[in-house]
């Protein structure tokens, strides 16, 4: 074995393996079902691998437009349109991205700069606050209120100081399944008009909201799109994870700079992927039911637990459920999550994972973007529990 003899000076000191990585590892290790890491167990459509098959044999097999293919651009755009009621340019506003992390740390690559402050909200989805400090950036964390996960919009805005350039916003939220209202969105205009504050906007879950609940983009907001980077995930929206291809909008001042930064990150995305997308995107069928998809499954896995001992804190997006086992035992959460894969053959992730200081309030995440055999041997090793 090598080993370097220099002094390594960590620029991430603390930061360790990723919380998913770590809760999937252990359930390989003791073949528990895994519902921490957020992927489904199920086929992705079998015509869009056929359609990403057909464009491989055609030839599109080289690298792609730094910014994307023209023909995806532009069904991103129409999607948008459709959706939202906003006209991007296809040519100077979106970017294709290989993925929603991807297009997250480069954004905050872009425009960070050293001692720039950021206001991520906690919990947070843990790329935010590594990519920030990565940059010489400084986080200040901003805590979403229990029991329902709200954001203190007062807190917000003393927290707002000449040296804030951005507030990263999630929703639907990543772990906790909530969303933001109509009210979260003025609010959030009312701190951030007449500032040079951006908003980085990670609504990769946007197409997975449930209750017949209308989704709030930043892109139904025109004062609010004019100072935003929207992230969106195809791997999310179309049960392709592993595919990590996604999308960027944002106006055509800061997709320039994004770009700068895109074009030494990664380039290009995959590009017989994004032809086959582009096709498949033009049918807003392949999209506009996801929401009821997952509502039945989170239906059906919160159906088959109201015997059990968990207390069941209401999701409103993602494909993820919320479980307080405070009734059951006074283990810290990642003890708690632990002795679950070992004990009972279930892996789940702890929300204490996505606090800074790691606040344990006794909830755990699991995954329900699964098939119902695995969810019904789920939600019976639960309510044994």
């Amino acid at each position: 074995m090598i080993k370097f003899k220099g002094n390594i000076i960590s620029k991430l000191p603390g930061v360790e393996t990723s919380i998913f990585a770590v809760m999937s590892g252990l359930a390989v290790k003791h073949k528990a079902i895994n519902l921490s890491q957020g992927f489904p167990d199920f086929p992705v459509s079998e015509k869009l691998i056929s359609a990403i098959h057909k464009k491989m044999t055609a030839g599109f097999n080289q690298y792609a437009p730094m910014t994307g293919i023209p023909a995806l651009r532009e069904q991103i755009v129409a999607k948008a349109s459709k959706t939202y009621g906003i006209d991007y340019n296809a040519e100077s506003e979106v970017t294709v991205t290989a993925g929603g992390t991807q297009a997250l740390f480069t954004a905050i690559s872009a425009f960070v700069r050293e001692e720039d402050e950021v206001i991520i909200f906690e919990p947070a989805y843990d790329s935010y606050s590594p990519a920030v400090r990565l940059n010489g950036g400084v986080v200040k964390y901003a805590q979403l209120r229990l029991p329902d996960y709200h954001i203190d919009w007062q807190e917000v805005a003393k927290m707002v100081t000449n040296r804030t350039r951005m507030i990263i916003i999630n929703t639907p939220h990543n772990p906790t399944g909530s969303i933001l209202s109509e009210n979260d969105m003025k609010e959030l205009h009312k701190i951030t008009k007449k500032t040079d504050i951006i908003i980085l906007s990670d609504e990769v879950y946007e197409h997975i909201i449930f209750e017949d609940i209308k989704h709030q983009s930043v892109c139904a907001y025109p004062e609010l799109a004019e100072r935003s980077l929207v992230v969106g995930s195809f791997g999310k929206t179309f049960h392709a994870t592993g595919w990590k291809i996604g999308f960027v909008l944002g106006p055509e001042n800061l997709m320039s700079e994004f770009r700068k930064a895109h074009q030494f990150n990664v380039f290009s995305v995959n590009t017989p992927i994004q032809h086959a997308l582009a096709d498949f995107l033009a049918d807003e069928e392949n999209y506009l039911h996801l929401g009821a998809f997952y509502q039945q499954k989170r239906d059906f896995f919160t159906d088959r637990l109201k015997n059990a001992r968990f207390k069941i804190i209401p999701t409103f997006g993602t494909y993820f459920q919320l479980l307080d086992y405070s009734a059951i035992s006074d283990e810290k959460e990642m003890d708690f999550a632990k002795r679950l894969i070992t004990e009972f053959g279930i892996a789940s992730v702890p929300v204490s994972a996505f606090y800074q200081k790691k606040e344990d309030n006794k909830i755990l995440r699991f995954c329900f973007a699964k098939g119902e055999k695995t969810l019904e041997k789920a939600a019976t090793i639960l309510c044994k529990i």
